[in-house]
């Protein structure tokens, strides 16, 4: 969320940084509602201060047993008019900030142009591009051949998008989780948190899924409870702390979770239709960074480092690119996405975005950091994955597939499975 006052003085500049995401901003409509909530607000005061004054004359008068009938009308009358105008302060106010909550934040100019994947620019490669010496299948091939992978009853269960592991399969997703917090606790860090799955409309509102992105939340209440279901551990992570100010000494946090996530992906239907990419429920483990806006990028690499290093040590080839500025994310000033190799598709695919937000969540979350000198000012929030189990299932399935349909475990997962391979008959080895 931005301040708007930032934005009118930002001016063209405003204008011209959320055109790149394309957004076309309306600077009049910000300011016709700032002038007049503030000019509301300023004749509240003066009414306020008059009234006070009427009251002391009422006071004065009583005391000197002069009629008071006409005065106590006119402070009636007084009073009346400070709740109508207090009532279109608010009524400003309130425009005001549901038009704000519909702003996307501003993409820094080193994003580059363009509005899609295609516009992206490449980072850097790791890892090579596996060689098979025989046509690769995908993971939907290769996981119901080894009696791991079950869409079709899943289907049953609950409709298209869901799926059903089994045996080696699901004690492989339980590994991957179990790797990856392990990993950013102990090398990289980062505090685990289990946390709901069901957030209230303030909390989605604070990270910026309400109201801009309601269609893709599933919900749900009991009476005239509401309640979300989390798109990622993102939501309740980040905000943990709003409303709180927090000591400036005590930055960064660095906090991850393992979450179950659920989204309707509206919009989205033909892509990715098959196997278990896009999924309507899905497990992540995440990782969430607040700490001092100045260093909010420095904390973007440090954090695309630790996402990064999730596959490096599962030996996964993969990409690192940068998002192009319409490419990037409601709350997002900069966004990496890591994409790992899938060779059934002969490409590289997403499995990470790594986003800082700057000060866009922490002003909608209220969540404020204080300096030595007692200085206040809005925390910088970053969010990345550390990784999707599926996704990354897949992949691994992918990339790892032995010509006799058999599938190589990674060394530093055997610990965490227990076996260092899947036979072809689904056994593991």
């Amino acid at each position: 969320m931005h301040d708007a006052r930032a934005l009118v003085q930002l001016g063209d500049e405003a204008v011209r940084r959320l055109a790149r995401k394309g957004y076309t901003l309306d600077l009049p409509a910000i300011e016709e509602l700032l002038h007049r909530r503030n000019q509301k607000i300023a004749l509240g005061d003066e009414l306020r201060a008059e009234s006070k004054k009427l009251a002391a004359s009422v006071g004065q008068a009583a005391k000197s047993g002069a009629d008071v009938s006409e005065l106590k009308i006119q402070a009636r009358a007084l009073k009346e008019q400070i709740a109508d105008v207090s009532f279109q302060a608010d009524q400003a106010a309130h425009e005001l900030s549901e038009l704000m909550l519909t702003i996307p934040n501003m993409p820094v100019d080193e994003a580059p142009d363009g509005f899609s994947e295609d516009d992206a620019v490449e980072v850097r490669r790791v890892g090579d591009v596996p060689d098979f010496g025989f046509e690769p299948k995908d993971h939907v091939d290769l996981g119901e051949a080894l009696g791991i992978l079950d869409l079709a009853r899943a289907t049953k269960l609950s409709g298209p998008r869901f799926s059903v592991t089994r045996a080696a399969g699901a004690k492989l997703e339980r590994a991957l989780a179990a790797f990856f917090l392990d990993l950013h606790t102990t090398e990289h860090g980062y505090t685990e948190f289990s946390v709901p799955n069901l957030v209230n409309t303030e909390t989605m509102t604070g990270t910026g899924q309400l109201p801009k992105f309601e269609e893709d939340l599933f919900k749900t209440g009991v009476g005239s409870r509401e309640l979300y279901l989390i798109p990622t551990a993102e939501v309740p992570l980040t905000n943990l702390h709003g409303d709180e100010i927090i000591d400036a000494e005590t930055l960064p946090y660095a906090y991850t979770s393992h979450t179950p996530c659920y989204r309707s992906e509206a919009g989205s239907y033909g892509r990715d239709t098959r196997g278990i990419l896009r999924l309507h429920q899905f497990s992540k483990v995440e990782l969430v960074r607040i700490c001092e806006a100045e260093t909010s990028r420095d904390e973007l690499e440090k954090m695309l480092s630790h996402a990064e290093a999730c596959l490096r040590k599962l030996g996964l080839a993969y990409r690192v690119i940068m998002l192009a500025a319409g490419d990037t994310g409601f709350n997002s000033t900069l966004t990496y996405d890591i994409e790992v190799w899938l060779p059934s598709q002969d490409k590289y695919r997403e499995i990470s975005s790594v986003s800082d937000c700057g000060q866009f969540q922490a002003r909608r979350a209220g969540i404020r950091v204080r300096d030595k000198q007692g200085r206040k000012q809005f925390a910088a929030t970053l969010n990345g994955s550390g990784l999707p189990i599926g996704r990354t299932l897949a992949a691994l399935l992918e990339q790892n597939q032995q010509a006799d349909g058999s599938i190589r475990i990674p060394d530093a997962l055997v610990p965490y499975t227990g076996f260092s391979m899947i036979k072809a008959d689904g056994t593991p080895a």
